[in-house]
């Protein structure tokens, strides 16, 4: 039986606030075991917990906050939009990046392919 829309809203939303403000644990206790991360497309599948952790242990110490932007659900598969604001200092790293997902029964993460470039990144003033 496909989670419900309101568990993927919530496990989606989990994921944001974790990604830019959590630990690794924290985004890890959101993945099925198995889970496979593809940030960005094209890049290698990071398919075991060493290397999903590994992945999140880069984000985890820098100062962020992060919001959905859109959020779209069917049946155990969302693609959401969502900004991601690295705190430097004087200056903000501002990224848009589009998440495809898909949930086991849990609404737990089976897999995540992230879309964006080099290109998405902008530098601003801080706010």
């Amino acid at each position: 039986m496909a989670p419900s829309r309101d568990a993927i809203r919530t496990t989606v939303e989990n994921y944001v606030k974790s990604v830019a403000s959590g630990t690794v644990d924290d985004v890890l206790a959101l993945y099925a075991p198995g889970a496979t991360v593809e940030d960005p497309v094209g890049t290698p599948i990071r398919a075991t917990e060493a290397e999903i952790r590994e992945f999140y242990g880069v984000v985890e110490p820098l100062a962020q906050t992060g919001e959905v932007i859109t959020l779209k659900i069917a049946e155990n598969n969302a693609a959401f939009v969502f900004r991601l604001v690295t705190h430097l200092g004087e200056q903000d790293l501002v990224m848009e990046v589009v998440d495809v997902m898909t949930f086991d029964d849990d609404a737990r993460i089976t897999s995540m392919r992230a879309f964006w470039s080099q290109e998405d990144m902008q530098t601003v003033p801080a706010s």
